[in-house]
């Protein structure tokens, strides 16, 4: 995953060799029909079009216009095929009766954007990819449970599992099964994947293709002129454009109409509804699977190895160690608060790791705010002021933290109630703020990133992006643990290691019964709450910004906004 070097400023991308545009399209779009353009706003601009080598949702938006998975899951949690012909079933005998494999039929009349066709290949050879440890996918934990896919033709694929696999959809379906092409990525497919110049301007069998690629600041799009529904195609030209922050690009749709899409409106609930009396545009909330959470680094981001690495499993933290500590600070956090004052209708105060679909979701937790029993915690952990400093400390050790989040107005408001939080306790507390391209670039060359950890506790948004919550559950198994050895390609950022939660995933991932199966998936969900491995906070409302004259929009928890983009068009006011 890992070797992208970061671009400084606003590097233009241009590949004649590509034969795609100049680079002077800025200067076309003026050209082109108001109605046949598009401007979608994502503040946390993209840094990279390959979505099995970045952490953050924003990359995986801005991939998703070009690059397609075998099927993905409508809002109401129905498969829907993309690449595929049709969805397998026990009664079409795409699904194995002993429910150890799948066989998936492709469409035959898809194409990719340099014209190549797109056959069964493309799907073996995006598994062999994604599982390639030398690639570093941050996909790779969702194929553990696959031992082999293998072409039966060239629009017949089939995917064997490990074990009974009742979660058969979890690969090659929605965002983490978006197909490479095989003929382009085949001489990447390595060390050296950070060098693809497809990482940049993608190869696709979306509906639009990249044709201009400024990391950190924007991308521009074109029809694909091999795209099979060609008359589904309403736009000319789609711009993604970053920077600036989220209350501004709420402002830009809602108010002023200079924008017709507005992504991740992460903003004071109050503003949100004063910008929308402008009547330009329409918040759509969709409270899906999305969670703000504060998760502790199990390992002490002070120390290095021999070879330099922090946060390393040699060196565990010298108090998130104890479940104590960790029980004291998330029974410290004053989450009805954060939720009333800074979410409003955008967001709920949760106690859960998994917020979604309701039949996985415990009614077992109820960690609420408690600092007197909190205090009592450290007291009985050993952690007392001892030098009259005001910061708690055990055998010299001062009990000081270093909290990081993205930069946003409404996450920076949030630290600074847990910060008040837990400084009442008597835990000193530092506040950082990283840019979002940063803290969600996945890059390794890079100390601020998630993987990283270069902190004591962080704060972010994430969830299950299937109904089925099994590859979001292995994020915090052993095995997914970011670190130098596999180029930092885990998702368990934490470091949280425990055998019993392990033993459970790997129960669940072959259990048939679907009631006995959500009673582990709920289990799981305890033991991460109850150890204080993780802070549930907020239940977030995926909360976008949507013009008056922009229809089409049709979110799914289940999957990224552009989802559907050939489906979107713009009409004249009053049509």
């Amino acid at each position: 995953m890992k070797k992208l070097k970061r671009l400084s400023g606003y590097l233009t991308i241009c590949l004649s060799s590509l034969a795609l545009i100049a680079c002077n399209s800025d200067s076309q779009s003026s050209n082109i029909n108001n109605l046949k353009q598009a401007k979608l706003l994502y503040w946390q601009a993209p840094t990279i079009l390959n979505p099995h080598l970045s952490t953050g949702f924003k990359d995986s938006e801005a991939s998703r216009l070009t690059l397609e998975p075998l099927a993905s899951f409508d809002k109401e949690g129905k498969l829907i095929p993309i690449l595929a012909q049709e969805i397998p079933t026990l009664e079409n005998g795409g699904i194995a009766k002993d429910g150890k494999s799948v066989v998936w039929k492709l469409r035959k009349d898809v194409r990719w954007s340099d014209g190549q066709p797109f056959t069964a290949k493309d799907v073996v050879f995006t598994y062999e990819f994604i599982t390639n440890p030398q690639v570093g996918s941050v996909n790779a934990g969702d194929y553990a449970i696959v031992d082999k896919v293998e072409t039966l033709d060239d629009y017949t694929v089939k995917v064997s599992f490990k074990e009974v696999t009742p979660a058969w959809y979890s690969v090659f379906v929605g965002n983490a099964g978006l197909i490479l092409p095989q003929h382009l990525y085949a001489q990447y497919n390595g060390a050296n994947v950070r060098e693809a110049p497809y990482n940049l301007m993608p190869v696709g069998t979306g509906a639009y293709k990249v044709v201009q690629f400024k990391p950190g600041d924007s991308v521009i799009y074109q029809p694909n002129s091999y795209y099979r529904q060609p008359e589904k195609l309403n736009f000319e030209q789609i711009e993604i454009k970053g920077g600036g922050d989220a209350t501004s690009a709420a402002r830009a749709v809602l108010q002023t109409g200079e924008a017709d899409f507005a992504h991740n409106l992460q903003v004071e609930a109050n503003i949100l509804e004063s910008l929308q009396k402008s009547g330009k545009g329409q918040l759509v909330a969709n409270f899906g699977s999305l969670s703000e959470r504060i998760i502790f680094n199990f390992t002490d981001p002070n120390r290095s190895t021999d070879e330099g690495e922090k946060s390393s499993l040699q060196y565990p933290h010298p108090f998130f160690s104890d479940v104590k500590v960790r029980q004291a600070l998330a029974m410290a956090v004053d989450k009805e608060t954060i939720a009333n004052q800074l979410y409003g209708v955008t967001g709920k105060a949760t106690n859960n790791y998994i917020v979604a679909p309701e039949e996985y979701v415990s009614s077992e937790n109820s960690m609420t705010y408690n600092p007197e029993k909190a205090s009592q915690l450290l007291d009985e952990a050993g952690w007392k002021d001892t030098n009259g400093d005001g910061i708690r400390d055990k055998n010299g050790v001062e009990m000081k933290i270093v909290f990081q989040t993205s930069v946003n107005p409404l996450r920076q408001k949030t630290q600074a109630i847990v910060k008040q939080n837990w400084q009442s306790l008597g835990v000193g507390v530092e506040l950082k703020s990283v840019d979002a391209s940063v803290l969600f670039s996945s890059d390794p060359s890079n100390n601020d990133t998630v993987e990283k950890f270069s902190a004591d506790v962080q704060m972010f948004t994430t969830g299950n992006l299937s109904p089925d919550p099994i590859a979001y559950l292995k994020n915090h198994t052993c095995d997914n643990i970011p670190q130098k050895s596999n180029n930092w390609s885990g998702d368990n950022y934490s470091r949280y290691c425990n055998p019993e939660y392990d033993q459970l995933w790997q129960k669940a991932t072959k259990e048939l019964n679907p009631q006995t199966r959500a009673e582990i998936f709920k289990q799981m969900n305890d033991l991460l709450v109850e150890e204080a491995a993780v802070i549930p906070l907020i239940h977030r409302a995926d909360v976008v910004g949507v013009s008056n004259n922009l229809f089409g929009v049709n979110l799914t928890p289940w999957d990224f906004k552009t989802w559907n983009i050939a489906d979107w068009e713009k009409k004249a006011e009053g049509k």
